[in-house]
């Protein structure tokens, strides 16, 4: 039976430490977890309790990470803490001897990947990165179709990714706000959907040009529309109660537990305004890759629209498929967990060069993504079997993902192209 330690006990967390002791305790054991807030650590275990019936386990404060591996011995570390901290956690359990699972992205800048494939190498040990949007069936279709010569040779994609009003701007109460912590929506989000493209394609990104800014969301843009009255956080605001984009933490017990009652250690206010200060990324994002099989994309992300989903369209030497996917957003750690990654609508056509275009049926599983969420989990805790589409994400592929975006903000920055090759080595 493997051991796992579990560092970051955020609302990312409960995904994988649920998986472990509900579907997979008869082959994996959790042991520990670790945060810098003991507060949030120990609503972690009583979740554990009352909602799986699982023992309490060992906590660890977060300058006790060492400790907790030499003391409680696992095999692999599960990473779910805030973006920038990945890299030590990654790199410090590998040192360790600990293989190591991650949340994605895997890291938020080039020094950081770079530092973090050295460690690969110098120990030999493996990391994980945690892409569901592979699993989901309707993109494992999309990449079944590529590779069965379906539409020929792919030489562009055009992909536009849209964030609704609830989950695009949640991005923006939270840490992900600041650039530091999350490297922008183009590293923290569109690590998904670059990720994406690489595996449909089996490519890797060569140039990266990127276009965008803060548009919608910030004090400036407010106050551009004519908005008078601000706030600082959602808590304890009158203004905040006739605002749509507030969210109200002590509504919602889960939150509260999580965050209200956790600020005492750490400070940190999961509900700040959208419309407040201290926002340096961007909402309105444009890129352009040409990859290493010569293909193209035309990529847009927009955090503050009034629907949530994809639209793709593939272009090739055969033909053409044409992809939209509505999908039921919520809100990270609250909101409606049920609808958590839910499909609303799906639509796959294939347009042949020559002949008469049709939709491709797709079968849905239960669970988030379409049914992506529990496959994913059954390859990184289960049983591995053999898999032809070759979904499981190695550290090349999160580091493929995240030096798109991790390029396109270069890119943001200098007005240049970014050749992908030229931030790290392998």
């Amino acid at each position: 039976m493997k051991k796992y330690v579990l560092v970051g006990t955020g609302g990312r967390a409960e995904f994988f430490y649920g998986a472990i002791v509900r579907d997979f305790n008869e082959t994996c054991n959790l042991v520990a977890f670790c945060d810098l807030n003991q507060t949030r650590m120990d609503y972690a275990n009583r979740l554990l309790e009352e909602k799986y019936n699982h023992p309490k386990i060992n906590t660890y404060i977060h300058t006790d990470f060492e400790k907790m591996i030499t003391e409680e011995k696992p095999d692999t570390v599960v990473v779910t803490s805030v973006d920038r901290t990945h890299h030590t956690y990654i790199i410090k359990a590998l040192e360790l001897g600990c293989d190591v699972v991650t949340e994605k992205p895997m890291t938020v800048d080039a020094e950081k990947c770079q530092a973090i494939i050295d460690a690969i190498n110098r120990t030999g040990k493996e990391v994980r990165v945690a892409f569901n949007y592979r699993y989901a069936p309707h993109n494992t279709k999309i990449r079944e179709l590529i590779m069965n010569d379906v539409i020929g040779q792919v030489n562009s994609v055009h992909f536009e990714w849209a964030l609704d009003t609830q989950h695009g701007a949640d991005y923006f109460r939270r840490w992900h706000r600041d650039k530091r912590n999350s490297g922008g929506l183009l590293v923290h989000k569109s690590t998904h959907h670059f990720d994406l493209v690489n595996f449909w394609l089996d490519t890797k990104p060569e140039i990266v040009y990127a276009s965008g800014g803060l548009r919608f969301y910030g004090r400036e843009n407010a106050e551009s529309r004519g908005v008078t009255q601000f706030y600082q956080r959602a808590y304890g605001s009158e203004y905040a109660k006739d605002d749509p984009f507030a969210i109200d933490l002590e509504s919602n017990e889960h939150l509260t537990a999580m965050y209200l009652d956790a600020e005492k250690e750490d400070g940190y206010q999961r509900d700040q305004s959208v419309f407040g200060d201290g926002i340096n990324i961007e909402d309105t994002l444009g890129v352009m890759v040409t990859y290493k099989n010569k293909a193209i994309l035309n990529y847009s992300l927009n955090a503050y629209l009034p629907w949530e989903g994809y639209i793709v369209s593939i272009n090739g030497t055969k033909g053409r498929i044409e992809v939209r996917i509505r999908e039921q957003s919520y809100i990270n750690s609250g909101g409606s967990k049920d609808d958590e990654g839910k499909v609303k609508e799906k639509s796959i056509m294939v347009m042949p060069m020559f002949g008469q275009p049709y939709e491709v049926d797709v079968v849905e599983g239960k669970g988030g993504h379409g049914g992506g969420d529990p496959i994913l989990l059954q390859d990184i805790f289960g049983t591995p079997v053999e898999d032809e589409f070759k979904r499981a994400a190695s550290h090349v592929d999160g580091a493929m993902s995240i030096l798109t975006g991790i390029a396109g903000n270069i890119s943001l920055n200098t007005g240049q192209a970014v050749k992908v090759d030229e931030l790290i080595k392998f």
